[in-house]
């Protein structure tokens, strides 16, 4: 089994691991999850950013579907191009509600003509999951796979690591997979992960997952990352946090998404879910849009913190925010109207009563560092 319960929390294969290494054990969308080590987040989110940090990620629930029209029944779920995805390829992508909301982002990979890998948000399988297989034709195979763990390897040095234990991986493109043994185990592999940075998340079966964890760790370059760096870095990178940054309230456009949409996909009539209100907000402009927010200061302004314009008018709300360490001060992300929206423009957070004066900038907050052939 990849998962078991402690108590009223499931625990991932690697939970005996996080405790031998001092892990401090946190609830986590139904999880014990280690949200740091013994070395604090500080450090743990400085290591990854310079050499390579090792994250437990088994939480999120990955699937399989394969059959004949399988792209095509992807298609009708997302707003992204599917059918064009080439085998061997990844795509982020999101799950949209009749509405245009965001029922979930996942990640999308094509094993084969009409094979794919799915993985989706630890919080939201079940409900993924369901959905998923409540609109897929008749002659579709749908399989969770609980049987197996996820493990991300991010930073600068994370492809010389990998490449000793997996030969070629380092010639990956960003979002390209390829399938491998390590240590007699098979693992697949794609060049991908949510923290800004290059990297890889290697997905094999549970029972092999604590072998190559501490194979990985191994190495003087790897340490083990918990939650709190893995948020850190995600949100120094500008990328979406579900259930925060983006829900089923938030459309593609508002949430600066739009170029997970093709432009044969922009159209009212597309085939996905919520199709005529993105189209109508690509056409007219969405009533708010995320923005990265810099605070002046050292005022950390967190979730639920409000918004307000260079007069004190409230016109939004902080949706993910604290200490940025690479970027040396404190970041933000909230929703303010489209003319508040442009780089440059002042704003004030409110924070425990007091205002702080910030200002829109574009995201990132620190530039991404995916491997991108030219």
């Amino acid at each position: 089994m990849a998962e078991h319960k402690e108590g009223s929390l499931l625990e991932t294969p690697l939970s005996g691991l996080h405790r031998r290494l001092g892990g401090k054990m946190v609830p986590f969308a139904g999880y014990s999850m280690p949200v740091q080590y013994k070395d604090g987040i500080l450090k743990e989110h400085l290591h990854t950013r310079k050499l390579a940090g090792l994250f437990d990620v088994s939480h999120m629930g990955q699937a399989c579907l394969s059959g004949p029209g399988a792209p095509e029944a992807l298609e009708a779920l997302v707003p992204s191009d599917i059918a064009g995805l080439e085998p061997g390829r990844m795509r982020y992508t999101v799950l949209t509600s009749p509405e245009g909301g965001i029922l979930d982002d996942l990640m999308v990979l094509r094993l084969a003509d009409n094979a794919f890998h799915l993985v989706v948000n630890a919080a939201c399988k079940t409900e993924d999951f369901a959905h998923i297989a409540a609109h897929l034709p008749s002659g579709l195979t749908f399989t969770p796979r609980p049987d197996l763990a996820l493990l991300a390897l991010q930073g600068p040095e994370a492809a010389r690591v990998l490449a000793q234990l997996a030969p070629g991986v380092n010639q990956l493109d960003f979002m390209q997979s390829a399938s491998a043994s390590i240590d007699g185990a098979d693992v697949l592999i794609t060049r991908s992960g949510y923290t800004g940075e290059d990297g890889y998340e290697v997905s094999i079966e549970a029972g092999k997952a604590e072998a190559l964890a501490e194979r990985l760790l191994s190495f003087d370059e790897v340490k083990p990352i918990g939650l709190g760096a893995r948020d850190s870095l995600r949100l120094e990178a500008g990328l979406c946090l579900y259930g925060h940054d983006i829900d089923t309230t938030t459309s593609p456009v508002e949430a600066g998404l739009v170029w997970v949409i093709p432009k044969s996909r922009r159209t009212a009539d597309a085939g996905y879910p919520g199709a005529a209100r993105v189209a109508k907000e690509m056409a007219e402009g969405p009533a708010r849009r995320r923005v990265g927010i810099k605070p002046e200061g050292r005022a950390i302004a967190r979730e639920g913190a409000l918004v307000l314009d260079a007069e004190g008018n409230r016109i939004g709300v902080v949706t993910s925010g604290g200490f940025g360490p690479s970027a040396e001060g404190p970041v933000a992300m909230g929703y303010v109207p489209p003319g508040d929206a442009k780089p440059g423009t002042p704003l004030q957070l409110e924070v425990r009563g007091k205002r702080h004066p910030a200002a829109v900038v574009k995201l990132p907050f620190v530039p991404h560092r995916y491997r991108r052939q030219s």
